[in-house]
């Protein structure tokens, strides 16, 4: 099949371009620079975009259905939310041939909305952090005593429009409620509701399905070993674990009630103090650390494309525990962060401190090294992921 794959600056786009490469897909990735990480690697055919998701939805799907035609591509795979938004939105845009493995608009905005998702998750068994929730922006009603922090600040939704044009937003941890009305008053009313939970202490885990046809195709778990920043963020270190109830059986309940389509991440935290898994969101799409799944035995790019095109894919949920994957640059980043803090002697040894039987660099490949070379040019700033050279 030939498979279109957007944003290519994104690790994810690497990921799913290299395992529907070794399928024997024909790959096309789009970026909004001539040089992307996805584009520059072994066997991919590379479009460069002039429009944007967030600020320009429609004219990008339109841009989008000039590629496929062009490319004669069978199968679109957005790989961000601000993307794959851009695109259900405008589904009637695109080529009506071109398969898109993915929940229908109104569903993927349910698993994306953190409020709306909160009670779903309790109902399927999912701990719930403590809550409180800020209706609309300069909300009084709302009790910040000092017992409550440390604590976090949500936005509903990871993406909102603004005026016309998406936004991207992020969760801001807060130490007080002098930091969190500061950061309440700078977010865009579009913002609102808007989640100010308390923190949870534990270790981040994730769950990992693809669901199609109302049956689970296949499912891994992995926990986070390291993020940027160190305090929670972004994985940069993590391993494949076991699949156990606690995290399994919730998840696949909170999918069946949301009777989702395609892949998804329950992000998690199993909570230091009682050992329940705690929700944090969804994410109804691939997800950053995909190449650890791959290399564990799961691959998810793979299996979706397959399950698109009508075959009848078995169950796969064997994959590889203990298999461990790092976003070198990214760690790289977190070891800054842990010197500049002081953490020395101890950053330096667990930056030091790899296994080759066990651990896969997440870009790196020795048969496929542009890639690498592309994130380090753009690491040290001599490339810039968003905007053309």
């Amino acid at each position: 099949m030939r498979i279109l794959i957007t944003d290519g600056n994104e690790r994810v786009a690497l990921a799913a371009a290299r395992s529907l490469i070794r399928a024997g897909h024909t790959v096309c990735v789009t970026a909004p620079t001539r040089l992307s990480l996805a584009g520059v690697s072994r066997g991919v055919r590379t479009h460069r975009l002039a429009t944007n998701p967030f600020t320009e939805p429609a004219s990008y799907a339109t841009e989008l259905g000039h590629v496929i035609r062009q490319e004669g591509a069978t199968v679109l795979l957005p790989m961000t939310d601000a993307s794959l938004e851009a695109v259900l939105e405008n589904r009637s845009i695109l080529p009506d041939e071109v398969l898109l493995p993915f929940p229908n608009l109104e569903t993927y905005r349910a698993g994306s909305d953190k409020a709306r998702i909160l009670e779903l998750a309790r109902a399927s068994g999912f701990g719930v952090p403590e809550t409180r929730i800020v209706a609309t922006p300069g909300d009084g009603d709302v009790d910040m005593a000092d017992d409550f922090f440390p604590a976090v600040v949500k936005p509903h939704r990871s993406v909102v429009m603004e005026g016309g044009v998406r936004r991207k937003l992020v969760v801001t941890h807060v130490s007080n409620a002098v930091e969190c009305r500061r950061t309440l008053a700078d977010l865009p009313a579009a913002a609102f509701p808007v989640l100010l939970q308390r923190r949870v202490s534990g270790v981040g885990e994730g769950f990992f399905a693809l669901r199609w046809g109302g049956r689970t195709v296949s499912m891994f778990a992995h926990r986070r070993l390291r993020e940027k920043p160190p305090a929670g963020g972004v994985s940069v270190y993590r391993e494949s674990i076991a699949l156990d109830d606690g995290l399994m059986g919730p998840g696949l309940r909170l999918l069946d009630a949301l009777d989702w389509q395609g892949v998804a991440m329950i992000e998690c935290k199993r909570e230091e103090a009682t050992g329940r898994q705690v929700i944090m969101e969804v994410n109804g799409r691939f997800w950053g650390s995909l190449q650890l799944a791959i290399d564990a035995g799961v691959d998810f790019p793979s299996l979706l494309v397959r399950c698109a095109a009508g075959e009848t894919v078995p169950f796969s949920g064997d994959y590889r525990v203990g298999i461990r994957s790092r976003w070198f640059w990214g760690d790289v980043d977190h070891l800054y962060l842990r010197l500049r803090n002081g953490s020395r002697l101890g950053a330096l040894r667990d930056f030091l401190r790899v296994n080759p039987r066990r651990n896969r660099s997440e870009v790196w490949r020795w048969r496929d090294p542009a890639p690498f070379v592309v994130e380090t040019l753009q690491w040290f700033g001599l490339l810039r992921p968003d905007h053309s050279m």
